[in-house]
């Protein structure tokens, strides 16, 4: 890997389904800062000493020793500047699970691995332990073969998500089993069809329930209304454009299916507290 490259095309260059790396020797080939990306497969985060920040969908975390973030695929991910850590960085996709002993029923088992799960994954000393000496296995073989040992490291990996499984809290402890799964399930297609649908009434039509019956179940879950969860997504989806492509700012507001450049310009600067092209200024200055 070349020195100073941007993290999306490191994240997808020629590794396949699966790549392992120490953050330590990722972070030397980093260029920042890493803007707004849209994950095309996991990416999984664990740290054996200091601290990484980032910035995941709308929200921030930050992780210490004996912790993990996960960024599922298709989630909008950033960050600005690179800590003083050590730990492990595996890049993975769904077929890398599945492979050839594993089932495509797995994948459901691990709410980490979706847009709607949690990111940040606190391990106890003893799971700790157990997912630094999987790591620990895995980085060996695949620094050495690559890949040619591939169900071996399949099986490793395998275990390691099912440990990190033992340790993960939802992101809401609320019993409200059915908010929680309608919420859930908005997120999910919140992530699938935002640059076409923007209303509220939308999504509760998709899921046959009233508008007002989705509102009140993410509002509960997630202390932020169906409303804000859309207009925080449109203005991620329009970063990762003014980042990725040199589109006009109102080819950018039709991307996602804005008509109005001067709507486009009052929501984006809503959340952003700077215009669509005050931000790619900014942009075109770093």
């Amino acid at each position: 890997m070349k020195p100073g490259r941007p993290v999306e095309e490191l994240l997808k260059a020629d590794f396949g389904k699966f790549f392992i790396v120490q953050v330590e020797d990722l972070i030397r080939q980093i260029k920042l800062p890493v803007p707004p990306t849209r994950a095309t497969t996991h990416t999984l985060i664990y740290l054996t000493s200091g601290t990484a920040n980032m910035n995941i969908g709308s929200a921030s975390f930050t992780i210490c020793k004996d912790e993990c973030l996960i960024v599922p695929a298709g989630q909008v991910f950033s960050f600005s500047k690179l800590d003083i850590n050590k730990g492990f960085l595996c890049n993975f996709h769904n077929d890398f699970i599945v492979g050839k002993i594993g089932k495509s029923d797995l994948l459901k088992d691990f709410e980490f691995l979706s847009v709607y799960g949690n990111p940040h994954v606190r391990l106890d000393i003893q799971t700790s332990k157990q997912v630094f000496q999987l790591l620990q296995r895995i980085y060996s073989d695949y620094s050495t073969n690559g890949l040619k040992n591939v169900d071996l490291i399949q099986s490793y990996f395998i275990a390691l998500l099912c440990e990190l499984n033992l340790a993960y809290k939802p992101l809401s402890k609320s019993k409200q089993i059915a908010a929680i799964n309608i919420t859930n399930k908005f997120k999910q297609l919140l992530f699938s069809n935002i640059k076409k649908k923007h209303l509220v009434s939308d999504y509760a039509a998709m899921m046959s329930i009233t508008p007002n019956h989705l509102n009140k179940a993410v509002k509960a879950i997630t202390g932020k209304s169906p409303t804000k969860w859309i207009d925080e997504t449109l203005v991620l989806e329009a970063k990762v454009l003014l980042y990725q492509t040199n589109h006009s700012i109102s080819k950018i507001a039709t991307d996602i299916n804005i008509y109005d450049q001067s709507y486009f310009s009052r929501l984006f600067k809503k959340y952003e507290g700077v215009t669509p092209l005050e931000f790619r200024k900014r942009i075109e200055m770093s």
